[in-house]
């Protein structure tokens, strides 16, 4: 039988409390949703930067009602927990980090994550006690929801012009305090980072890998303290390689042995409704 919006969000927020880490993918359609959840992968997450490409723009560069019929079409694909990227809930005000919640619980997720960047050049990011604000509406339309929505809070310190640890520790602290289920800070330098990050906090860490040099193996991630690793952009970024190659050896060499490594029609259709 196909699980309920609640019995995906019950068995989403148990992953967060089981032993080690789950790796939780990103797809960027409903295609590639349904090829990881026919790898086994346990739920699902959209990315922003992933779904923008699609669209062919770069991150931040999607409208709120975008965002949220790509979550609805990547949570109805699949029978598994989707959490999606939110950005900043697509408003300054706490009163829209609250609305966005809402509304992703009706596109039939399990949960999203907010950020504490602006998106603007001259204040990437909300001071402490905005960005505490907002996460504290968001887990307030949460909670309000009748199910365990899960909220994930995001520092974005390390990719938006202040990696400073302290004030990072500080913000996802303040996060937690306010509500959030799980706490995110993409870009951390190093494990020790990681694991220092993860000591000064009570709830799940979610790890971002897909940068280079900052993708730790998930056996040191948990040996750390990490609860959820999420693959961010990196599988839409190796598929758009993969692309690249392929069609440049097309161009350049007129020969197609690209082919050769692709999946064929039958096995790709394997993935796929009737």
């Amino acid at each position: 039988m196909t699980p309920t919006q609640s019995e995906k969000a019950d068995r989403f927020r148990a992953l967060h409390q089981g032993q080690g880490a789950f790796v939780i993918p990103n797809p960027w359609d409903a295609g590639s949703a349904r090829i990881l959840a026919g790898l086994g992968f346990r739920a699902l997450a959209t990315s922003s930067g992933a779904f923008a490409g699609t669209l062919g723009r770069r991150d931040g560069n999607v409208r709120r009602e975008e965002a949220l019929a790509h979550a609805r079409a990547v949570a109805a694909a699949v029978d598994l927990p989707v959490s999606a990227d939110l950005e900043n809930g697509f408003g300054h005000a706490p009163a829209f980090a609250a609305e966005t919640v809402r509304h992703a619980a009706a596109t039939g997720l399990v949960g999203c994550s907010i950020e504490d960047a602006t998106g603007e050049k001259n204040r990437p990011l909300y001071d402490l006690s905005e960005a505490t604000e907002r996460v504290a509406a968001a887990a307030a339309a949460a909670r309000s929801l009748g199910f365990a929505f899960t909220l994930t809070a995001r520092s974005e310190n390390f990719l938006r012009g202040n990696p400073n640890l302290d004030d990072t520790i500080k913000r996802l602290q303040a996060y937690e305090k306010a509500g959030a289920d799980v706490l995110m800070a993409p870009g951390l330098p190093d494990i020790q980072a990681v694991r220092t990050v993860c000591a000064a906090l009570s709830k799940p860490f979610n790890f971002m890998a897909g940068i280079k040099g900052k993708s730790f193996p998930q056996a040191e991630l948990e040996a750390a303290g990490v609860r959820r690793i999420s693959l961010a952009t990196s599988l839409y970024r190796a598929a758009m390689g993969a692309l690249i190659a392929a069609a440049t050896e097309a161009k350049e060499s007129g020969t197609f042995h690209y082919v050769d490594r692709a999946l064929t029609t039958p096995e790709l259709n394997h993935y796929m409704e009737a």
